[in-house]
């Protein structure tokens, strides 16, 4: 089943929903977390029956965003705000599930995930982690990586299993999580300001995770990744220079043949474009990603 087709007046209606359903943000779209992508605008071209907007919260703070396939049990994107940080992870960190995609009165923050037996309520709606108990050959691999993030409490945010996907293990641990180290190191030496960073994955044929013979998490055939940093250093080194203000990449999620390529952002969304059944080009940042000028920002900010 298509996963991207034109969805803008879909997520207009999401966030046109009436008061009544207030309690749970997942029905509003992403209006209370629109800061975490560029220009407010979220991503273009993804639509489907079972998707659903979580702005991702953590002690009652809007951290990201995520694009969650409540049918395929997979999130398709989480966007996000990169910040300057050492990469290093959270190894104390519980994973947590989203009480939004349960019920419209769960709660807003994500919470920790119960016990197997308790875990059975939430298995229509997300993965839990018994999903990946026996996916022999995966792991989960985040979309919204902690090395991305600075602040405590942003880390640990990011261990919710609706900002995860099923990843080849040797993908993971010999291209992607180098990938993501070398653009977190990229950011830090370079962005002068915001970044807003978009990952995603791709979905083809039917590849998926079993348990207890029953199909439960779909299996990305590619990993995406996209950042907009409008404020750099136009004095960083040629072999960097050219991959500001924006730029993408994207990989197999294979344990072979899994080389990452780094392209211009054009050519993502024309490859994002043609891996999946569009009705028009995705647009990962639908109101385009271009430098400005640090000294206008700042007179702006200070008139």
């Amino acid at each position: 089943m298509p996963l991207f087709k034109a969805c803008l007046l879909s997520l207009q209606l999401l966030m046109m929903t009436g008061p009544s359903l207030a309690a749970a943000s997942v029905l509003l779209g992403f209006r209370d977390c629109s800061h975490v992508f560029h220009k407010r605008t979220p991503p273009l071209g993804l639509h489907g029956a079972s998707l659903k907007s979580i702005c991702q919260r953590f002690r009652d703070k809007a951290r990201y965003a995520t694009l969650y396939d409540s049918g395929r049990r997979l999130a398709l994107y989480s966007a996000y705000v990169f910040r300057k940080s050492d990469g290093r992870g959270r190894a104390d960190t519980p994973w947590m599930y989203e009480p939004q995609l349960v019920s419209e009165d769960g709660g807003d923050n994500m919470r920790e995930l119960p016990l197997s037996d308790e875990a059975l309520a939430l298995e229509d709606s997300q993965a839990v982690l018994e999903d990946y108990t026996d996916a022999a050959g995966y792991e989960r691999g985040p979309l919204n990586p902690d090395r991305h993030q600075a602040e405590p409490d942003d880390k640990s945010s990011t261990y919710t299993l609706t900002n995860v996907v099923p990843l080849a293990t040797a993908f993971l641990d010999a291209r992607w999580n180098p990938h993501l180290d070398a653009v977190r190191r990229r950011l830090n030496n370079f962005c002068h300001g915001n970044a807003y960073v978009v990952a995603g994955a791709t979905v083809s044929g039917s590849a998926a995770l079993w348990r207890e013979r029953r199909e439960r998490v779909a299996i990305p055939k590619h990993l995406w990744l996209a950042y907009c940093c409008p404020w750099f250093d136009r004095n960083a080194p040629h072999e960097v220079r050219f991959m500001f203000p924006g730029y993408g990449s994207y990989a197999l999620n294979q344990a072979t043949g899994n080389e990452v390529v780094e392209v211009p952002l054009k050519d993502l969304e024309g490859f994002l474009t043609r891996q999946t059944d569009v009705d028009h080009d995705l647009a990962v940042f639908p109101k385009g990603c271009s430098a400005e000028d640090l000294f206008k920002r700042g007179r702006r900010q200070n008139p």
